[in-house]
């Protein structure tokens, strides 16, 4: 056994003597094969070097490919378009109220009077006060009340009058009260001949005093106005017009007043032009 083991040793070693002068004779190694006389660390380098994404030149993104911002959504409004889009909004809704309003010719103002609105100022969220204080308390930068009314007898104020533009020094007391005056954004007597002749005596009294159709201006423009409806007669703060518009839009809408075809045409347009 071991002669065996001998001889084959010696078969195995006499195979790579010879294998290794066959490489030495060569004139040029077989691919892969690493030379004796050449360090191991500059055979590796001799290999592709691995493929890196260099950041010192990038590569141009083609234009087709191209991202442009805007394509990421919409930026969001500034300060300075959001005023803007909520008056869009209101014209919109307003003048969906507008299209639900008859349009029908003026009636006679027969048998119109003032008391078939109530007698003086109703108190129709029964808080204690009468419907001319509580406008004045929401309208006023009030100053004073007087004593012993729980806050709601307003004494003094200062106005900024919707119709001029104009601030208002109001003072409670006979010769100074007129300088601010409650008006009806729909007149009493327009509303009389659009429809409220038929209204009971309980809705005309919740017409008369309903805030939505109260506002505190300025007392010589309001007697100016009279009975005028929107086709006759617009503020002097044309900044106005929209809003001035839509309270009566609304008012007339919320108790079933129609319009007239001038009324409703010049409505359509303040609220298209000036609220847009």
């Amino acid at each position: 056994m071991r002669k065996l083991v001998n001889t084959l040793g010696v078969t195995l070693v006499s195979a790579l003597l010879a294998g290794c002068g066959a490489q030495a004779g060569s004139a040029e190694p077989s691919p892969g094969a690493i030379s004796p006389n050449i360090p191991a660390e500059i055979v590796i380098r001799t290999e592709a070097p691995p493929i890196l994404i260099s950041t010192e030149e990038p590569t141009a993104t083609p234009e087709s490919l191209t991202v442009e911002p805007k394509e990421f959504g919409t930026p969001e409004p500034t300060m300075s378009t959001a005023p803007k889009a909520k008056k869009t909004g209101q014209a919109t809704g307003t003048l969906s109220l507008l299209a639900e309003i008859p349009v029908k010719g003026r009636a006679p103002k027969t048998g119109y009077d003032r008391d078939l609105f109530g007698s003086g100022w109703g108190d129709p969220d029964r808080n204690g006060c009468d419907a001319r204080n509580d406008i004045l308390d929401r309208d006023l930068d009030v100053h004073t009340y007087k004593p012993g009314t729980h806050e709601c007898v307003v004494l003094t104020g200062t106005l900024l009058d919707p119709f001029t533009g104009q601030t208002i020094e109001f003072q409670r007391g006979q010769g100074t009260s007129n300088a601010v005056q409650i008006d009806h954004v729909v007149a009493l007597s327009d509303a009389w001949q659009k429809g409220a002749q038929k209204l009971s005596a309980e809705r005309r009294v919740s017409f008369s005093n309903d805030p939505l159709n109260l506002l505190a201006v300025d007392g010589p423009t309001n007697a100016s106005k009279g009975d005028s409806d929107a086709a006759s007669w617009l503020p002097p703060n044309r900044g106005y017009w929209c809003e001035y518009t839509t309270r009566q839009v609304e008012v007339k809408h919320k108790y079933g007043l129609w319009m007239t075809e001038a009324e409703h045409d010049i409505s359509g347009r303040i609220l298209k032009e000036r609220c847009a």
